[in-house]
């Protein structure tokens, strides 16, 4: 190993060290905020004479707000910077998370979830540009894994977490359990949304922690990278089939993702498990199964440099999961094990897509680009937690959600294997000549 090479290692090692952790903390609060409703589910719908439609309609809407507001808040976080944006977007939706304790029927429920999409919007894709400001696209898989293993770490922890809530605050100072829980994971968003002012560099430059060799360094990767992109104006994503055709790709994906997560507490409390913290720890069982397999396939995709197939195979495995969980819904045993791989296929196959869409975009573009990816695909989170109430409009099987959701994940592998450019899947994952001349002269 050459010294240049050593130096560079330790100088990405300390990046890590200061960003990933920070981030990784502050998507586990949003994750919450945006997905408790599943569990406050199992209290709310009785409290407040919700029908499961409403319920669906509710969580859906979110990603109305958040589709109208993504990409204008991404091109804001590349105007404004990344400190003071995403300082923004924590305080503002744990403000609104926290007014889902004053929800008396449908139309608050629809008017706070529809407001928490306004104010969440541009935080992930944010977050994902953030990265790309940092990282070369050879090392940014393994450390959107880490981000995004937030999802399945929130599950582990938050739903037992969740549970706990539920069972001891119930009538505490006048307020249900579904109350506190909106509380409790609201009010800690935005102490950290005020930490991020005084914590985040929104560039290189900024970031007092790296000297100047390092500063250099980390810019000369990126430019090095950045000059093969061909893609920089807002206008390019907008104009580009490749970012169409990854809107298609994630809105599928999101259909697994927010089918899984807005339902899978209502799935194992149908097991006849007792209690909601007993709800909440047989739930954090596949989100661990997905972080600890996330990390293996997003660790292996850079090394190796190859993301489609990845996506193509991770993808399937976790349609295949929820298939076969349905088949043997009877037998909670397995169908928790299937459940594991499905949510392993679902959230391991986030890390292998987001280095796609700064494989081609850059600057301005990459920021929309981001942006336009996030927000149509999101839309899915609109149709997931729906699938359950349209499924019951077609058959009596009450896996048959499960089987659509398999379906619908099916064809976004189907399409990333014959749709993603050929010259897209070469580059991403290896460095450019130009790069690896930076780290070895």
């Amino acid at each position: 190993m050459s010294q240049d090479t050593s130096f560079e290692e330790k100088t990405y090692r300390k990046v890590d060290m200061r960003l990933i952790p920070f981030l990784f903390l502050c998507y586990i609060l949003a994750y919450l905020d945006r997905v408790n409703v599943g569990f406050a589910k199992l209290q709310m719908l009785k409290a407040l004479s919700l029908s499961d439609a409403a319920f669906a309609t509710g969580a859906g809407i979110f990603f109305i707000g958040y589709f109208f507001f993504e990409v204008p808040s991404n091109v804001a976080l590349k105007k404004f910077g990344a400190r003071m944006w995403i300082a923004r977007i924590m305080i503002s939706w744990g403000i609104v998370s926290s007014c889902m304790i004053f929800v008396k029927g449908e139309l608050s429920f629809d008017a706070l979830r529809f407001l928490l999409g306004i104010a969440e919007a541009g935080f992930f894709p944010g977050v994902i540009f953030y990265l790309t400001l940092w990282y070369p696209s050879r090392m940014r898989a393994t450390r959107t894994a880490w981000f995004v293993a937030a999802i399945a770490v929130s599950g582990v922890i938050g739903n037992p977490i969740s549970g706990f809530i539920m069972d001891l605050f119930s009538g505490a100072k006048g307020l249900a359990g579904w109350q506190w829980l909106f509380l409790s994971e609201g009010i800690p968003s935005i102490i950290v949304g005020v930490w991020v002012i005084y914590y985040l560099n929104s560039s290189i430059q900024e970031a007092k922690w790296l000297t100047a060799e390092e500063k250099a360094l980390l810019e000369k990767n990126l430019i090095a990278e950045d000059k093969d992109k061909t893609e920089h104006r807002v206008i390019d994503a907008f104009k580009s089939v490749k970012v169409w055709v990854l809107c298609a790709i994630y809105f599928t994906l999101m259909i697994g993702l927010y089918g899984i997560a807005f339902w899978l507490p209502t799935i194992v409390k149908a097991f006849g498990i007792k209690g909601y913290l007993g709800v909440g720890l047989i739930t954090a069982i596949p989100y661990g199964v997905a972080v600890v397999g996330m990390i293996f396939l997003s660790k292996h995709s850079d090394k190796t440099g190859e993301r489609r197939l990845h996506y193509v195979l991770t993808c399937s495995a976790g349609a295949v999961g929820l298939i076969l969980s349905g088949v043997y819904a009877s037998n909670p045993v397995l169908a928790i094990i299937f459940l594991s791989i499905a949510t392993l296929g679902v959230i391991g196959s986030m890390p292998l897509f987001w280095p796609l869409p700064s494989a081609f975009l850059a600057g301005t573009a990459a920021a929309a680009g981001i942006g336009i990816v996030n927000s149509v695909g999101n839309l899915g989170g609109y149709f997931g937690p729906n699938v359950p109430i349209w499924a019951k409009l077609v058959s009596k099987d009450p896996s048959a959600a499960l089987y659509i959701i398999a379906a619908v994940l099916l064809v976004g592998s189907v399409i990333t294997f014959f749709f993603i450019p050929k010259e897209l899947r070469v580059r991403i994952g290896a460095p450019s000549p130009d790069a690896v001349g930076t780290r070895r002269t």
